[in-house]
Parts: C-alpha cells; sequence; structure tokens
C-alpha cells in the first residue's frame, strides 16, 4: 500500500475573477502534489469553487440570471486557467454539487442533534462583501475592519453553533500539535485570538434564500463558511467511510491565504470537533501579493491577470517565479520586471544554457549515443555528490512548504554543472583521441546531473522537464526511482535541446 497525501486549495469564490493570489496557491498546491506522486505518495489533491450566499444572489439579480446560471458561467474561468496553468487535481467541487449539499446538510445535523448548534436571535454589524459579522468594537471607525467598507444592522432569528465550548479544546490541540498552523508567526497570532475569547457563531441565515437549507427548518441557510469550510470532506464522500473521506481524511495540508486564516484555523477545527471528526494536520497559510509595490485592488486596474502572464511569457516561467520568488508564507510583490529577469538569467542562461550545451556537445563528439563513463576524478565526484545531496535538500524543503528554498537548492546544481563545463572543457578534451575515455566520463556525468535536476523539476515546470528528459534520452516518467545516479545507460540517445527558455528583450 503506497502512503497516502491529501492537500488542499481554499475553494474560490464564483464572484472572483482568477487572479495572481488565486493562481500562487493552486500552483503551489500542484507542486506539492507532483512532487509527492513523484515520491510514490496515492495523492489526492483539491480544488473547487464556493458558489452560495448573498453576494452570489445579488450579482446574479444584477446580471438578470439565476445564481446558478452565474456560477455556472464564472466556474468556467477557474476551470480554464487551472488547465492552461497544467495543475494536476484530482477532484474539483462547485457546493453547488448534490454531493456537497448531503455532506453538509449531514454534519450540521449531526451537530444540531447533538445538542451543539442551537436556535437563538442575533443582532450586530454585517459586512456583505466579507460575508462576515463584526460586533461594535470590531469596526474601525464604523467600517468593515477587513475591507473598511459600509456594514449594515442585522437583527435575525439565526442558529448558533457553541463555539466557546471548544476553547480550552482547541487551545490544546494548537499547543500539542505545533505544526498543526504554520508559518509560526500566525500560529501566534492565532493562539491569541483564540484567548481573547471565543464567542458562539451565528450558523444561518434568513435575509437570503441562496444555499442549503438548515435541515428540519428551511426557512434558515446555512452560513457560507460552514457551507464551504466542509468542502474538504464531502469532495471525499463523507460521512462515507468505505470510500476516499476513509483512506484520504485526515487531510495533510490545507493551503489557504491569510486573509482566510481564522476560518481554517478557528471555526473548522472548533466544527470538526463538534461532529467528533479528525482534524487536519496542518493548514499553512501563505502571504499576499502586492504589484509594484501596491495592493491589489480592482479600483486601482492594477490586478495581474493570469492568463495575460501565460500569453506572454508561458506557463513554466509563470509557475517558477511565483514558486521562486517568495518564501512561501511571507508577503511578495509582483513586477514585469522581476519576473523577465529571473525568465532572462534563471530560466535561458542558466537552466536552458545548460542543457543546450550539453546536448550539442554529445551530438557533437559522440554523434548523439551515450558513451560508456571511464575512470571517475574527484571533480565528477563532486558533481555527482552535489545532485544526490540536493535530493535529500528538496525533500525537506518541500515538506516545510519551503519552494523557493528548493528551487534554491536545485539551481546550485546547474550552476555547478555550469562551472563543471568551464572547469572540464570538454572541447580541449575533444582535440585529442587519448583523451576519449575521460571526455565520455565527463559527458556521462553532466547529462546525467540534469536527468535527476530535470526529474525533480517535473513537480515545478512539468513541460520543460518533459522536454528536456527527451532529449536527455530518458523516456520514464519521473518517479523517485529516477532520482538514483545511474540511471542514463550507454547507449542512450542524446538529441540537441531547443532552447528551453527564449531570452525576453525588453
Amino acid at each position: 500500500m503506497k502512503p497516502t497525501f491529501y492537500v488542499t486549495t481554499p475553494i474560490y469564490y464564483v464572484n472572483d475573477v482568477p487572479h495572481i493570489g488565486h493562481a500562487y496557491t493552486t500552483v503551489a498546491g500542484d507542486v506539492l502534489a507532483r512532487y509527492k506522486r513523484l515520491m510514490g505518495y496515492d495523492v489526492y489533491f483539491l480544488t473547487g469553487s464556493d458558489e452560495h450566499g448573498q453576494k452570489v444572489e445579488k450579482a446574479a439579480t444584477t446580471a438578470g440570471e439565476t445564481p446558478l446560471e452565474l456560477a455556472d458561467r464564472v466556474v468556467k474561468r477557474f476551470q480554464a486557467l487551472w488547465e492552461r496553468l497544467g495543475i494536476s487535481h484530482n477532484d474539483f467541487i462547485r457546493t453547488t454539487q448534490e454531493r456537497h449539499k448531503n455532506g453538509v446538510t449531514r454534519i450540521f445535523k449531526d451537530i444540531l442533534d447533538k445538542g451543539d448548534i442551537y436556535l437563538g436571535e442575533y443582532e450586530d454589524w454585517y459586512c456583505t462583501p466579507c460575508e462576515t459579522f463584526w460586533t461594535e468594537t470590531q469596526l474601525l471607525e464604523g467600517r468593515c475592519p477587513d475591507c473598511n467598507r459600509q456594514v449594515e444592522k442585522l437583527k435575525e432569528e439565526s442558529y448558533f453553533f457553541r463555539m466557546s465550548k471548544y476553547q480550552d479544546q482547541l487551545v490544546a490541540h494548537i499547543e500539542a500539535n505545533p505544526d498543526f498552523i504554520q508559518p509560526k508567526s500566525k500560529r501566534n497570532e492565532i493562539i491569541s485570538f483564540i484567548k481573547e475569547g471565543l464567542r458562539d457563531l451565528s450558523v444561518s441565515r434568513t435575509t437570503f434564500s441562496w444555499g442549503i437549507p438548515v435541515p428540519g427548518n428551511d426557512r434558515h441557510i446555512i452560513y457560507v463558511w460552514f457551507d464551504a469550510l466542509t468542502n474538504y470532506i464531502t469532495a471525499l464522500g463523507y460521512p462515507d467511510e468505505a470510500g476516499n473521506y476513509g483512506r484520504y481524511w485526515p487531510v495533510d495540508v490545507h493551503l489557504i491565504g491569510k486573509d482566510i486564516l481564522r476560518f481554517h484555523a478557528v471555526y473548522w477545527p472548533t466544527f470538526l470537533m463538534a461532529a467528533g471528526l479528525p482534524l487536519p494536520k496542518k493548514v499553512f497559510a501563505h502571504g499576499w501579493w502586492t504589484v509594484e509595490g501596491q495592493k491589489m485592488s480592482k479600483s486601482l486596474m492594477n490586478v495581474v491577470e493570469p492568463n495575460m502572464l501565460i500569453d506572454k511569457y508561458g506557463v513554466d516561467a509563470v509557475r517558477y517565479f511565483l514558486m521562486r520568488e517568495v518564501p512561501f508564507g511571507l508577503d511578495g510583490d509582483f513586477s514585469h520586471s522581476a519576473l523577465v529577469q529571473r525568465i532572462n538569467s534563471d530560466l535561458a542562461n542558466d537552466i536552458g544554457n545548460l542543457l543546450s550545451r550539453s546536448t550539442a556537445m554529445a551530438v557533437k563528439y559522440f554523434n548523439g549515443v551515450l558513451p560508456a563513463a571511464g575512470e571517475v576524478a574527484e571533480i565528477d565526484l563532486a558533481l555527482k555528490a552535489k545532485t544526490e545531496e540536493m535530493v535529500t535538500i528538496v525533500d525537506k524543503f518541500i515538506d516545510e512548504m519551503a519552494f523557493s528554498k528548493a528551487l534554491q537548492a536545485i539551481w546550485e546544481v546547474i550552476s555547478a554543472g555550469n562551472k563543471y563545463i568551464d572547469d572540464t572543457a570538454p572541447w580541449t578534451l575533444a582535440k585529442d583521441p587519448a583523451n576519449s575515455r575521460r571526455l565520455a566520463t565527463v559527458m556521462y556525468t553532466l547529462l546525467e546531473s540534469q536527468r535527476i535536476t530535470h526529474c525533480i523539476l517535473s513537480a515545478f515546470l512539468p513541460s520543460t522537464a518533459a522536454r528536456a528528459l527527451t532529449s536527455l534520452g530518458w523516456d520514464q516518467a519521473p518517479s523517485q526511482a529516477g532520482l538514483v545516479w545511474g540511471g542514463l545507460q550507454e547507449g542512450t540517445s542524446v538529441t540537441k535541446a531547443e532552447a528551453l527558455f527564449p531570452r525576453i528583450e525588453e
């Protein structure tokens, strides 16, 4: 039996236009999923769309369509973008699907029957864009503390979830599981939020109808966050233990943006505790992207549209930039000049140049047929050791979600490869037939190091790695076995690689 690995992105709100932030989380999830598959795991990778709530209902009314028509139309934007970005998800959950509604109704009813959801009355300030209630003291100058927009006073009958009951249990869980909330700074933030005191949470609305009705009282619609968070188990077929739910839950990691950390690290675990279900192993909150130093906003018209980036720079260049530019967990800044710089230096110069030089020499000196290596010198062993060490380092960094550090480690091997060419000077060796065995060793060492590098890189840059491995004569799917030195065999056919990444002239 393979070990399992379950990774999720948030489900994206259908009322949004896909932007760089959505692409960032989803590419990170994809890198993790591809890497774990490569390492022999049975991976389940979930993404999807959040389609209920007042905002969708309002937007649909404005557009003169039903909420479902709006969702059906808009969800395609996300699905098409994930296809273009090479996202390898196993499933795409929509909260309007029957499997989701059934699971949400079930968990709500279980908690209700247990007495941890009760009927009461609610009066507070509500922010529609954020779908969040705020107390008077939480408002900033009478406006929503999150988005700074107008709030309205709402008073309605509501079902409440006894979140306060689980406060101590949640703190104990976070303290006993230091990896539960990552990065560390976010963990401290959540602990202090909980210790200020958790209030019972309003988990139903009566002011609109687009959502999942409360079981046994369909005047009430289940609160959109209760509905949305449950997607992580409904997609697995919860409550059916016999299928994917029994196989993959609890999740290994929920990847999210830091703006929705509280929902994932406070609300969601307490819902699960109340239902008697296992908690996620890890919630990892990454940072936000600014654009040329400014916050992304529709009003500034500076929202970075991923399709446009792909058209201009190519899929793998965009994937590389997102994973390399910023340590995962910190905020980052997007600029076209930084992206062009990465393409020209890291991609065109370093990795592209190394592959085209190496394969061109194999074709020129050995007619593209890999020779048997001769005696191995100190310098060859050093490149082999560096390549093998990189495999171990990358594994550690990917487990820490340190994607940029993993890429840095890979690039150190690429730089070492370029330096190895300069130090061994194959063109000089080729002038004297007496050096042919030495030249064979140099070519083997150079190409084998890159084969292993591109096997690992397939998690980050799938189409680039596939092209590189083809020109190196490696026709096997990237796998853990493929990360062991000695894969390339004598007699393998090597072809000259075309430029992996053309330079971009500004």
